[in-house]
């Protein structure tokens, strides 16, 4: 048996419990959740479980749930957020999307996960390549070249590439106005935009070592683009996420050497400024991009 301090303690914490608790309305006539309806049997139609199963609460969480399994994004608390204010727009609009919303749907879902991620960024991108490929008179056999071509342009304004090598990267893998662009092309157009904003951000913090502030050694700069350049021509794999592996074989001593060897050289060295930097670290990366045929 408990003690008589504890059952003291316990009979105050329930008489505080009952005096929070929120008192029935006597001749309101609603039952309380879980109990029997008066004058009838069986649970009450208000009851919890059932009240979310007629809302369609259940279902529509675990779609939730199941579309964050998919997706694996990096905020799953972001993307649930942003997941039912999506719901709530679409079930509002009383016609169908727009070529505007669904380029913004489709940019929604290709960004959710990182292009590393193999299972989940494939996943995206199918997820926006079925939301460009609908809504349209003709059922065409795959999505129009020109919101293709503008789902990458919108992806290349997300980063900080420069905008010669974006042009250039869209001239390589876009399509013609009229031509129905299948899923693998697809793809490869989407990843590709992925890896150029990935490989500019990485020249831009190899150069934020090489000088201070928006200007470094010309010497420093080209031998460090020079041992780059021989990176990238190591690897001839045909995912364009192998020039970002090659990349990453750039290691500290190799760079360490290059730029020893820079300082060596007697003339006097110029600057080069971040911007021509990562104009020139980006070309070197568009040159290896295989053209969409």
């Amino acid at each position: 048996p408990a003690r008589p301090e504890v059952r003291s303690k316990m009979a105050a914490y329930e008489k505080r419990r009952a005096a929070a608790a929120p008192v029935p309305a006597g001749g309101s006539g609603l039952p309380e959740p879980g109990r029997a309806a008066p004058g009838g049997g069986g649970p009450a139609e208000g009851s919890a479980a059932e009240f979310l199963l007629r809302a369609g609460v259940t279902a529509m969480v675990r779609e939730a749930l199941l579309k964050v399994l998919e997706a694996r994004p990096a905020e799953p608390v972001s993307f649930l957020a942003e997941y039912f204010e999506r719901l709530v727009l679409a079930e509002a609009a009383a016609e169908p999307p727009g070529p505007p919303q669904r380029l913004a749907r489709a940019l929604w879902y290709v960004c959710l996960a990182h292009h590393s991620h193999r299972t989940a960024f494939d996943s995206n991108a199918g997820a926006a390549y079925e939301v460009l490929g609908c809504g349209g008179r003709r059922r065409a056999a795959g999505v129009d070249g020109r919101l293709y071509s503008e789902l990458l342009r919108r992806i290349c304004q997300r980063g900080a590439a420069p905008a010669e090598a974006a042009a250039e990267l869209l001239r390589r893998v876009r399509c013609r106005d009229h031509e129905a662009v299948p899923f693998d092309v697809f793809r490869y157009g989407v990843l590709t935009c992925c890896v150029l904003l990935e490989f500019a951000a990485k020249a831009d913090a190899l150069f934020a070592v090489l000088g201070a502030g928006d200007s470094a050694d010309s010497r420093l700069c080209q031998a460090v683009l020079r041992a780059l350049e021989d990176a990238l021509g190591a690897g001839h794999g045909p995912r364009p996420a192998r020039y970002l592996e090659a990349g990453s074989r750039l290691g500290p001593d190799r760079l360490a050497l290059a730029m020893d060897q820079a300082l060596q050289e007697r003339k006097l060295g110029s600057s080069m400024s971040r911007e021509e930097f990562l104009r020139k670290a980006t070309a070197l990366f568009i040159a290896k991009v295989k053209p969409v045929e």
